[in-house]
């Protein structure tokens, strides 16, 4: 099975959730939400195993890792207001979970390997990555490697093939759930494991008839966990800026709609509902921000409110004088406020970047008294920016960096300043080249286990970087490195930082300061 095209609501602009990061607490919640659905009975005890040299090792517990992947056995939305109280409603459940820090040969970062049991007594196991910005893959079911993502309605039958072959339990299968839109398999010794994807769910009564017939060793149904669907006519009319710029040759519109048009197509829908969709997403940053204003209290983060004071400085006229930047300032803070009192917010890519993208262009159209139509209309040229980057390189600080979370959301963010400002689409994607050429090589070194420092600071300069760079493209400047080009330009280089500046404890992580605040919290999460 080939890989499906990126979707803005997926990959991009989402998951709409409360939480420190959305690799750690989307990412685990949605692993471990397939793995609930895989059981027959409620979960009783999760053994969950990090490898020594990945990311996770070290930041589970402050990125919110622990948090989601309780949620998930739990079935609970990471819209609760009470997802922060995961480790008291686990127990009140029932519910035991195991963290253990091994040294597995585990490939990617952000590798889950897990040993889950049911009241029933079944105990399946099962290994997944958190690719990053929510997105997740599981990898591994028992013996056999599958390939999962949530975006499909999951049939999967292990099977006995000592005596029927997996092609004829195939052949089965689909004549009592149907024609799947693609078909994975994978083969052991004696049994198989088919999986049976779909756009549909399946109709009452195909379980139990699968089930019934003589060699199936096992049966699990999945339900999707991500917000756009996929299906085997899953197409899109471009998956990069160069590809964009030859359609928008043959097929004008303004830059706006080919993003719009993009995800219609994704997800085979009409462009109306896909703006319905980003409209809903308007309005939660909008009210993030406006939360984030008010004032929010919190007791497990380094930073406290700090957004009310650019409005009290500026009163006092303690501030360079720039209205317009002022106010991006004041609101990617208040979105970062909100993040970390565990309010609601739209991860834009990520939760490390959540500020960047709606405190840039809602900043921005506050200041400038433009409508809610064209805020919405910059984030669809915002979110295909974010699906190319997704396409060709990765939202995982633990893979590339903050270069591809932060920098990503500014790339993302001078697009759609672009279109604010009635640009063409190739002045949008140039506008996003050029402030990704701005911030290469950017480390990933959070402080005291949390994403707050740096992370707020560099929110801030990828929301200036933004308007600096829409203002060069629109201006005329020379982009001089084609968007496609700089993406991955940006990967590359990602790869070769060391892992100590890949969101673990390298750079600012490890200085006198943050050693001592790391302490500090730690000592608050063990309750001294």
């Amino acid at each position: 099975m080939e890989k499906l095209p990126c979707s803005i609501f997926n990959d991009v602009i989402g998951p709409i959730m409360r939480g420190p990061s959305s690799s750690h607490v989307a990412g685990g919640a949605r692993i471990a939400s397939l793995v609930r659905q895989s059981m027959r009975g409620k979960v009783v005890r999760a053994v969950v195993d990090f490898d020594v040299n990945g990311s996770l090792a070290a930041s589970h517990e402050g990125h919110g890792t622990d948090m989601g992947f309780a949620c998930g056995l739990m079935d609970m939305e990471l819209s609760d207001p009470a997802v922060d109280q995961y480790e008291r409603l686990a127990k009140e459940r029932g519910i035991e979970i195991e963290y253990r820090i091994l040294d597995y040969g585990a490939v990617h970062p952000g590798n889950y390997r897990m040993e889950v049991t049911d009241e029933k007594g079944l105990c399946r196991h099962w290994e997944a990555i958190a690719a990053g910005g929510g997105m997740i893959q599981m990898q591994r079911l028992e013996e056999f490697d599958v390939n999962i993502c949530g975006d499909f309605y999951e049939l999967v039958v292990i099977c006995n093939i000592t005596e029927v072959s997996s092609e004829k339990w195939e052949v089965k299968i689909k004549e009592i759930a149907g024609n799947s839109d693609f078909t994975l398999k994978s083969e052991g010794e004696e049994r198989s494991l088919i999986n049976l994807k779909y756009a549909e769910p399946l109709k009452k009564g195909v379980m139990d008839d699968i089930q019934a017939l003589d060699g199936v060793l096992d049966i699990m149904y999945l339900e999707p966990v991500l917000p756009t669907h996929s299906s085997g006519e899953c197409k899109v009319p471009y998956s990069n800026a160069a590809e964009l710029l030859e359609y928008a040759k043959e097929h004008p519109m303004e830059a706006w709609e080919y993003g719009a048009y993009y995800e219609s197509c994704r997800g085979k829908v009409s462009v109306d509902r896909v703006f319905a969709q980003m409209e809903n997403i308007l309005s939660i940053m909008e009210d993030a921000i406006d939360g984030g204003l008010a004032g929010t209290e919190y007791k497990d983060r380094i930073l406290g409110a700090q957004s009310h004071r650019i409005d009290e400085a500026e009163r006092d006229g303690k501030l360079v004088p720039c209205d317009l930047l002022n106010m991006v300032i004041k609101s990617i803070t208040a979105v970062m406020e909100m993040k970390s009192s565990m309010g609601l917010i739209v991860a834009a890519p990520t939760c490390g970047s959540c500020g960047c993208l709606p405190g840039t262009v809602i900043g921005l159209g506050r200041a400038m008294n433009l409508s809610r139509e064209e805020m919405i209309k910059g984030l669809f040229v915002a979110g295909l920016i974010g699906v190319f980057f997704a396409e060709q390189a990765t939202f995982s600080a633990e893979v590339g960096g903050c270069q591809v979370e932060c920098g990503a959301g500014s790339g993302m963010a001078a697009g759609a300043i672009v279109q604010m400002m009635h640009g063409n689409i190739s002045q949008c994607m140039d506008g996003a080249s050029v402030a990704l050429q701005n911030i290469t090589g950017l480390a990933c070194d959070p402080v005291g286990n949390r994403v707050e420092v740096p992370c707020l600071g560099k929110n801030i300069m990828g929301g200036s970087n933004a308007i600096s760079s829409a203002n060069m493209v629109l201006a005329g400047y020379d982009k001089v490195i084609p968007l496609d080009e700089t993406i991955k330009a940006i990967y590359e280089i990602g790869l070769s930082l060391p892992l100590e500046l890949r969101c673990t404890f390298g750079g600012l992580g490890k200085t006198k300061t943050a050693l001592e605040i790391l302490r500090k919290t730690e000592r608050h999460f063990e309750g001294d």
